[in-house]
Parts: structure tokens; C-alpha cells; sequence
């Protein structure tokens, strides 16, 4: 242990990423001190390449960024999707969504992750208050009755000692804090993969998104705002390979065939990259002194984009908690985060995979039930007025965030 005195703060969040940045600036401006500890710097001169991955932002989502002072700068660079395409390869069924008849401006936004967490940050650097430590990482957590003690290496500092009453795990997906806190994640492979890549067609994007499922899995393709798409392609491990492997050309090619000609015809591809689709699951939110958010709490299929705005919904009602509480850290406090998220987890988690197990069922008269299920979803107005508020999350636990009401 250092033999210099510790960094006290109130929070200590582990992981600066969009959820974890969020959360950071939610808390600041308010009497919650808060430390935030991540191991990758920003890279604030970045621009958005070709090929940078993106988020389908809610507009729930939407709302709590805009309260946090950041969407303005975010705007610019937001794809607006004003209507959404679901169809089924091979069936009749179709269903369009679109936001006018809502009375919606956008269904909601796709956004380069990268700009996302360059705004974040660059909100974040602003606020003299919080203690900043990046790149950092924790080594070391020791849980106790009244206060969690982080050993944390940085860039100039050598085993900075921090005390806070609680911990927020925002590390991802297995995180680390959780499983140190004896919290174990219940996970299921879907034996699917995502191929990810930015393309160009010979028509710009019009706003409009599509899911098409095929016999592999979902395949989505949203607009861009400067005119492309982002495509995640869902394969079988063993597809995904030989379609990583393919030159652009064959690529373009088998994309085109499977998806068809809805955008016109793809006339150029980024670089593609992948990553293997599970279902993550921690047992529980909250544990002595320590609270997960994000992925930390459950990472989802890709397949209605709700990820980050279920975490986002995480941070946003996290800080309004903690902000309330004498002690942030209390039992009491952090049961009723679990309790008050519960809702909403459940809901958005089985949304999710039911419908990645709805649409890879094979069984007799299910293919039918789908186009008829589609179908139907296209006539009945109330089914588009629910699907249309999804990314304001199940339950009606609303954060003040997402009221646009500030904290501090």
C-alpha cells in the first residue's frame, strides 16, 4: 500500500466508456464526488473514419445526452431514422414503422461511437470537480463495511490509493469488479456473429432502417448522416469467417444478394470487422458498496440496438439515486437501484432474445406465425405506438435525466 494519503470521493466509477462517461458527467455539478478510472485515453483529435462502429440512439437516449449538455455537438453528426423497415427472407410479412405517423421528428438517431465518447469526454475535461484518471487502471479492490479501497496505476502516478463509499463497475461485459465482488453472470452463446462494416450505395440513405431476418440471423442496416450505411450481418461462426476473408468485390456481391436492393445497388465497403454475439446477464446489479451499469450489468444481442440505451437508462437512474442518498454506498441505496431497474432490465433482456430465438426457429407453422405476426404489427397502430416508445424503456421508472431535469 502507498504511504500517500488516499483520494477520497463519494463514487468511484471503473470504466470511462459511453456508459461509464455518462454517468461521470450526470454526477458532476452535484455534492457526489466522483472519481473515474479508465484505461484508454480518448483520442481527442480523432475524426470519424469510414469504418468506426456506431449506436442507434433512442430517443429516450437522445433526451438524457441532450440533458448532460452534449447532444448539440452530437447533432451534427446523428443520422436521423425516420422510419424503420422489418421484413423476413423468404416470407410476405413486412411492417414499416414510420416516425410522422407517431409524431415523431426521428425514431431515433445512428451515431459513430466515436463521436459519441469524444463529446463525453470533452464535457468531461471541462469539469474541473472530477477526478479524472486516464489511462489508468484499478489493481487491486478491497471491499469493506462502510468503504471500497482501489489501487489504481496511472500515467506519473504510481498506486494511487482511492477510497470511495461505493464503486460503480461500468468495465464491461464480465467485468472484473463484479466477479471480485462475488457476482457471477449467467451468459448464452448464440453461436452467431456479427460482421460490422460501413458501405456506400449508388442512392444516399433517406433516413429510413432496415432489419431483414434471414436463416443465419438479423441482418440491419441503418442511414448515416452523411449519406451511407452501417451494416451488422449476423452469421454462423463459420460463415462469418469466409465472408471476412472474401475480397470487397465477392463481399459486395453476397451482401447485395442476401439483403437485396433496397438501398440500391453497394458500390463501396469499409473495412469489416467482427465480434461473437452472447447474451450476458449479471445475477445482480448490486453487491456490498458496489453497483454495475452497462454491459457490467447485461450485455444484449445487437438486434433491436437497445444495448446502449438500456445502459444509458442504468446511469441516468443510478445518479439520480446517488445523488439523494447520505450514503451512496448503503444497502438500502443500492437495493433500490436494483429494485427500481428490475423492470425495465427484464423487459428490454427478454425483448431481445425472444426476438433472436422467435426468428431463428425452424419449427413447423412458426415461419407462417412470423409473416402473419409482421403483418399484423402493420395494421394495428397501438402495436407502433409501444414499438415506437421501446427506447424509453419497460416499466415506469423514468430518470429525471431522461425529463430533461439536471441533478445538481
Amino acid at each position: 500500500m502507498s504511504a500517500v494519503a488516499p483520494t477520497c470521493v463519494d463514487v468511484a466509477i471503473v470504466g470511462g466508456g459511453m456508459v461509464g462517461a455518462s454517468l461521470a458527467l450526470a454526477l458532476a455539478g452535484t455534492r457526489v464526488r466522483v472519481a473515474l478510472i479508465e484505461a484508454v485515453r480518448a483520442d481527442a483529435a480523432g475524426q470519424a473514419s469510414f469504418d468506426e462502429r456506431t449506436t442507434a440512439l433512442g430517443n429516450g437516449s437522445q433526451r438524457i445526452l441532450d440533458t448532460l449538455g452534449v447532444w448539440a455537438q452530437l447533432a451534427a453528426h446523428a443520422g436521423p431514422v425516420r422510419e424503420i423497415q422489418v421484413s423476413e427472407a423468404g416470407q410476405l410479412g413486412a411492417a414499416r414503422l414510420r416516425a410522422a405517423d407517431q409524431g415523431l421528428a426521428a425514431l431515433g438517431y445512428v451515431v459513430p461511437n466515436r463521436q459519441i465518447g469524444l463529446a463525453l469526454w470533452q464535457a468531461l475535461a471541462a469539469r474541473s470537480e472530477l477526478e479524472l484518471r486516464v489511462p489508468a487502471r484499478v489493481q487491486e479492490v478491497h471491499f469493506a463495511t462502510r468503504k471500497v479501497r482501489l489501487q489504481v496505476a496511472a500515467a506519473g502516478i504510481t498506486d494511487e490509493e482511492i477510497e470511495a463509499r461505493v464503486v460503480v463497475a461500468a468495465d464491461g461485459a464480465l467485468s472484473l469488479l463484479a466477479r471480485q465482488a462475488g457476482i457471477a453472470s449467467v451468459v448464452e452463446d448464440y453461436q452467431q456473429v456479427a460482421v460490422v462494416v460501413h458501405v456506400a450505395t449508388d442512392r444516399a440513405a433517406n433516413g429510413v432502417a432496415y432489419e431483414r431476418f434471414t436463416p443465419s440471423g438479423p441482418l440491419a442496416v441503418l442511414p448515416l448522416r452523411d449519406g451511407r450505411y452501417t451494416v451488422v450481418w449476423t452469421l454462423t461462426p463459420e460463415r462469418a469467417l469466409e465472408v471476412l476473408a472474401l475480397g470487397d468485390d465477392s463481399f459486395i456481391a453476397q451482401l447485395q444478394q442476401c439483403f437485396g436492393w433496397r438501398v440500391g445497388r453497394i458500390v463501396r465497403a469499409g473495412v469489416r470487422a467482427s465480434y461473437p454475439l452472447r447474451l450476458s446477464r449479471a445475477q445482480s446489479v448490486q453487491g456490498p458498496r458496489l453497483a454495475l451499469v452497462g454491459n457490467a450489468a447485461q450485455a444484449l444481442h445487437p438486434v433491436a440496438g437497445q444495448g446502449f440505451n438500456l445502459g444509458l437508462r442504468d446511469a441516468a437512474l443510478l445518479a439520480e439515486i446517488l445523488v439523494a442518498a447520505n450514503d451512496p454506498g448503503a444497502p438500502a441505496v443500492l437495493e433500490e437501484y436494483q429494485r427500481r431497474r428490475a423492470t425495465d432490465r427484464r423487459g428490454m433482456i427478454g425483448f431481445t432474445d425472444g426476438l433472436v430465438k422467435l426468428f431463428a426457429s425452424e419449427r413447423a407453422g412458426i415461419a407462417l406465425a412470423r409473416s402473419l405476426g409482421l403483418q399484423l404489427f402493420d395494421i394495428l397502430p397501438g402495436a407502433k405506438r409501444a414499438m415506437a416508445r421501446v427506447s424509453w424503456g419497460f416499466g415506469v421508472q423514468t430518470p429525471r435525466l431522461m425529463r430533461g431535469l439536471r441533478l445538481g
